[in-house]
């Protein structure tokens, strides 16, 4: 296996992060130190929320799906009954559309940011935000090119995106800023060309993502699709829409960092992959695949989120502790050594709550897989503790986001 396609696994996210991990436990990061003592309290943390949320611990997937339900409005219904003139895998098909856009449009919106929806009044910031904001957006037909067709995102509808569609889109004025405009324009403009470059994955006549249900439909034997090449399929289909990114052997790695600490001697021995957007739209993309009768098997060889909820539940329970004073100054850019060390550490600690709550609950990894974790669990308890902390709810660790890695 080249290196490149190792550094696309969730292997090699895990190989990677436990690297550091094991420099932490040595207290030998220059950026934090791991207290194992409050791992316990962390897990019980956690299990408590997902109590408070899911009584009977019947937790669905952490998944973008959950955003569309936000406010007690049922949109994903919306969305069914729109497509019910369509078979099972063109709904499919309009699925992948809308939540691949959505989650691509989901880094972080800042602070300030808001959106009011129209048919409810009720008013959404954040991740939810962007995804109500996106589900119109879609469902008005804004990437579709073709108005008797509105339900779908085409290639050169997406190309001809501006950033005036979506400042307008997504309510942003000077006095409701949305950090990183520019930048998810651009991701959305190079989506477009990228899938009019790769017709293997999302079609040849009119390319869009949603023809990526059909690559996938190929790949299942028996009705099981491994969830390792849903997300193959997607590192693969969309890495060259990643800016600015790191290449190796030819391959635009996405997510993946560098980290001073680890070896260099080999080409590719000192980066540590995380692909947070891309397991996060895998997760997301289960749920249509499972409504065709597929099984989705291997689901906890995917890794956590590396992200600022997952993360700032480990700081501020304690569980990471900053080693100086500018860690919790910031902002620090996805490349810098501090967010490396911070996203790495948070992963490796996310499958050990996982295994505590599991411990707890005399559950198995079948059971209870990681993605419920995640959902139940460590992201919504994450916001949770920040609440409590700190006015506005924002992260302990401030990252300066061009609006595609967070």
């Amino acid at each position: 296996m080249s290196t490149a396609i190792y550094l696309q696994s969730p292997q090699a996210i895990r190989d990677r992060t436990q690297q550091l991990f094991e420099l932490a436990r040595a207290d030998k990061l220059t950026h934090f130190r791991y207290r194992g003592d409050r791992l316990q309290p962390t897990a019980d943390y956690v299990l408590r929320v997902m109590r408070e949320h899911y009584p009977d611990l019947n937790v669905p997937f952490h998944s973008r799906w959950r955003h569309f339900g936000v406010g007690k409005v049922d949109r994903a219904a919306e969305l069914q009954a729109r497509l019910a003139g369509l078979d099972p895998v063109a709904q499919a098909r309009a699925k992948f559309d809308l939540v691949i856009l959505s989650v691509l449009l989901d880094a972080g919106a800042g602070a300030v940011w808001r959106y009011r929806e129209a048919s409810s009044g009720q008013v959404f910031q954040r991740s939810e935000g962007l995804a109500v904001a996106s589900f119109w957006m879609f469902c008005e037909g804004a990437f579709s090119g073709d108005r008797a067709a509105p339900l779908q995102a085409t290639a050169a509808a997406l190309q001809q995106i501006t950033e005036s569609d979506l400042a307008q889109a997504f309510q942003v004025t000077p006095d409701n800023p949305l950090i990183g405009l520019a930048g998810r324009v651009a991701l959305l403009q190079q989506l477009g060309h990228t899938l009019a470059q790769k017709p293997e994955f999302f079609g040849t006549q009119t390319p869009r993502p949603g023809n990526l249900v059909d690559y996938l439909l190929a790949q299942a034997e028996d009705r099981q699709l491994p969830a390792p090449t849903v997300l193959m399929a997607v590192l693969q289909g969309l890495g060259n829409i990643w800016p600015g990114r790191i290449t190796l052997e030819g391959v635009n790695l996405g997510d993946v960092w560098p980290h001073s600490a680890l070896s260099s001697a080999e080409p590719g021995a000192n980066l540590v992959p995380f692909h947070k957007l891309s397991q996060w739209l895998t997760y997301s993309l289960l749920e249509p695949l499972q409504d065709l009768g597929l099984e989705i098997t291997q689901l906890d060889q995917l890794t956590g989120l590396a992200e600022y909820r997952n993360g700032g539940l480990c700081v501020d329970l304690g569980l990471l502790e900053p080693k100086h004073a500018d860690v919790l100054r910031g902002p620090h850019l996805p490349s810098s050594e501090v967010i490396v060390e911070w996203r790495s550490l948070t992963l490796v600690l996310l499958d050990q709550i996982a295994d505590a709550i599991r411990t707890e609950l005399g559950l198995s990894v079948t059971e209870l897989p990681l993605v419920k974790v995640l959902e139940g669990g460590t992201w919504a308890a994450g916001r949770k503790i920040a609440a409590e902390l700190r006015p506005g709810g924002d992260p302990p660790i401030s990252i300066q986001s061009d609006g595609t890695v967070f």
